[in-house]
């Protein structure tokens, strides 16, 4: 039996049987602010690209108070899984696809242009090598890598001021980009008690203690809420 143990832990397969899932909702408290067009005159493209009008991107709530583009993550976990996907990055619409975006150092990160325009993609790291290229309407991808951990750092376009992304690299996949409903899954996360962050690009981190994650059996369920200051 110990053999089979170990074989188990030595090829991983018994911190998968043995893992459990965090998902939760990512919710404001607080009266919802109005909508705040985003003008793109400065290039006829990008207007076109657009049947309708489009809103600012920093604060996306809907109508129940849940937020998108939560970036929560499990602090202080170390694992060895090698990232198994590329992550993409596009430029559609004069707009960066995702928001905001995590990936694991090494990994690699497609960046897209699906716009017949100019885009110059100018990312902002301190940790890893700072970057700014140039994607003509004829240059349709190119690739980067992060080889260092880093806390979030803004990528923007440097033709297009109002288009902004935001990047985190870590040495983990224990994280996960709430959706439109303001909700996240994290897998797969080893038996352990964690401090899990929830980071919103106007409001900063939230910090919680996560409790024990139940060994193979149940899934935990963790909520944040972020709300505005009080005045004094």
């Amino acid at each position: 039996m110990k053999k089979i143990i170990s074989s188990l832990l030595f090829a991983g397969l018994l911190t998968i049987a043995f893992a459990g899932d965090l998902s939760g909702t990512v919710n404001y408290d607080g009266k919802i602010p109005k909508k705040k067009t985003l003008r793109m005159d400065s290039d006829p493209v990008c207007n076109a690209a657009h049947s309708e009008a489009v809103y600012k991107q920093s604060f996306l709530v809907d109508e129940n108070g849940n937020l998108a583009n939560v970036l929560v993550y499990i602090k202080n976990i170390s694992s060895d899984t090698a990232p198994s996907e590329i992550a993409v990055l596009d430029q559609n619409g004069c707009m960066y696809n995702p928001r905001v975006l995590g990936v694991q150092a090494g990994q690699e990160i497609k960046i897209l242009n699906s716009d017949p325009t100019m885009h110059n993609i100018h990312g902002l790291p301190k940790v890893n090598r700072e970057f700014n290229f140039g994607m003509p309407k004829t240059v349709k991808e190119k690739s980067i890598t992060f080889d260092k951990v880093e806390d979030v750092f803004v990528v923007k376009c440097d033709v297009h001021p109002w288009m902004k992304s935001y990047v985190q690299v870590f040495d983990h996949p224990y994280f996960a980009v709430t959706g439109i409903d303001g909700k996240f899954t994290i897998n797969n996360i080893p038996p352990g008690d964690y401090e899990v962050v929830a980071w919103q690009e106007k409001f900063g981190s939230k910090r919680t203690l996560l409790k024990q994650v139940t060994v193979g059996k149940d899934s935990q369920t963790l909520d944040f809420t972020f709300s505005r200051p009080k005045k004094k």
